[in-house]
This record gives C-alpha cells, structure tokens and sequence, in this order.
C-alpha cells in the first residue's frame, strides 16, 4: 500500500515483537507479499493459559484480531478506510499446545467490496476464519464485520 510504512514482511516481524502477541506466544508466521493470506501460530504457556489448563479465550481471539483489516487495507489500498466493525468467536474445543488461524483473501472479495463502496457507499462484509489445534481439530471461528468507504476525493 503506498504510504504504508510497512512491507507485509516488515508488518509481519513487528507484529511478531509487539509485546501483546509477544507474552500471548503469538507468532506471525506468514503474510503474503501481495497481502492475499496470512498464517499466526499461538503457543499454550503460562502467559496464555487459562483455569483449565488451555488457550485464553481472548488469546484465541487477539490472535485472529487484526488480520482480515490489514488485508483488506492493504489489497484496496490508500483510497479507502477500513474498521473493525463487529467481532464473534464461537470456542469448539480446549486449545492445547500449538493453535494455527489462516486468512485468506480472494481476489473475488476485494472486487465485490470494490464494486460495493463505488460511489462512497459503505461496506460491512463479513470474514470467517478458524482456530485449529495442529491436528486440524477445531478450536475456534471467528468472524470479523469490516466497515470499509471509499475516502472522499478531494477537489
């Protein structure tokens, strides 16, 4: 994204450092350099770890936090806004040892979003994701509502 003081590589190493996923055992393992997908992964420790002896449930939901609005920003680029509108997290299972949550943002979603704020009208599209243990059990789905407006042009 012009203007943007990161690169999906740099973004990827200071979200990786940032102490709220650092003591959380968050890890940002993967942004695609053309902002199309990501990859985080969530050790269990003793910084996460709830009464049960599994994953924090709001360690579960930080982990998937940010992510559809930094792709969705960075795909449509400076002309636009893009909000965290809405969150919901439905827990399936205990989360225990290593968690993996992966975004991935098609093509087809950033020309309906694109095709919707045409004329500065509003978005608010919906994004699902899910938390699964190593093994692939489930643990958590996520969905995240955007706000997203094309900024108004100046004349």
């Amino acid at each position: 994204m012009a203007g943007s003081p990161y690169t999906a590589r740099g973004l990827r190493r200071v979200l990786s450092w940032w102490p709220p996923y650092r003591f959380a055992g968050v890890r940002v393992l993967h942004i695609a350099e053309d902002w199309s997908s990501a990859r985080v992964r969530m050790r269990l420790g003793r910084t996460n770890r709830n009464a049960f002896g599994t994953h924090f449930g709001g360690s579960l939901y930080s982990m998937s936090d940010p992510f559809w609005a930094l792709l969705v920003l960075h795909r449509l680029g400076e002309d636009y806004v893009v909000w965290d509108k809405a969150a919901e997290i439905e827990f399936v299972s205990p989360g225990r040892g290593e968690v993996f949550a992966e975004f991935v943002l098609a093509e087809e979603r950033v020309a309906e979003i694109r095709a919707a704020t045409e004329g500065g009208a509003k978005a608010l599209p919906w994004f699902d994701s899910t938390v699964t243990a190593a093994d692939g059990t489930v643990i958590a789905r996520v969905r995240k509502q955007l706000y997203v407006r094309r900024k108004a042009t100046r004349r």
